[in-house]
């Protein structure tokens, strides 16, 4: 199931994941696991990390349309991706944060078109239908095979010159398990495998900066 991990059972796997979200209070706090306070220089770097893609030009990626994956109330949405693209749908396995997305996101919310619940081993994106596919803190939620399947799937998602952005924590070395949330932590070796089986390339890669010491290092890297 996963490299490096014992072969838990795979639906157990999934619904304890499931269970623990069920108990954590729609906030951006919540979303964050007590870290609400680097919202903001999260919220940054990624905003310059995207700009250096996006635009009109040859080659540039387009401001249509974003998925934002593992959304939860849609932090990211409100903060990085209604004001960089005309539309945005959300995608999270967990309902009551998706209805909480709806009075969060405020008046911009109208752009957004379509609020998907389902776990991403399970969401099956519209072909060609994104220029930008945002996944951020929760591919340590899918077993290696979910997860190559997942981009697989988003590869055939995006628009001509679209990008899969990856950011999340990153393990020293290995597969660290996470028994209270249900996830694991893959280092960037394993992550890289998983990325090149799924018939995708990293074209630009970089550390999230100015982050507390005493969590996971966190890295951005956008696909196509």
């Amino acid at each position: 199931m996963m490299e490096g991990c014992p072969d838990e059972n795979e639906t157990v796997f999934y619904s304890k994941a499931e269970h623990y979200w069920k108990e954590v209070p729609p906030t951006v706090d919540g979303m964050l696991g007590g870290y609400g306070s680097i919202s903001s220089i999260d919220i940054n770097g990624s905003k310059k990390f995207l700009q250096k893609f996006l635009g009109e030009g040859k080659g540039k990626t387009k401001p249509g349309c974003a998925l934002d994956c593992g959304a939860g109330i849609g932090r990211i949405t409100k903060r990085l991706l209604l004001p960089l693209f005309r539309t945005v749908d959300l995608v999270d396995v967990t309902q009551e944060f998706l209805d909480k997305a709806r009075s969060y996101l405020g008046e911009e919310g109208k752009r957004v078109e379509n609020y998907f619940c389902c776990g991403l081993q399970d969401f099956h994106p519209q072909p060609e239908r994104y220029d930008v596919i945002w996944i951020q803190w929760v591919i340590g939620h899918l077993t290696d095979d979910h997860l190559v399947e997942f981009l697989r799937r988003c590869r055939g998602a995006l628009c001509p010159d679209g990008l899969i952005i990856i950011k999340d924590n990153v393990a020293y070395e290995g597969v660290v398990p996470d028994e209270v949330d249900s996830s694991v932590c893959r280092d960037l070796q394993v992550l890289r495998r998983l990325v090149a089986r799924a018939g995708l390339a990293i074209v630009h890669e970089e550390q999230q900066q100015n982050f507390p010491e005493e969590i996971y290092q966190v890295h951005t890297l956008a696909l196509r």
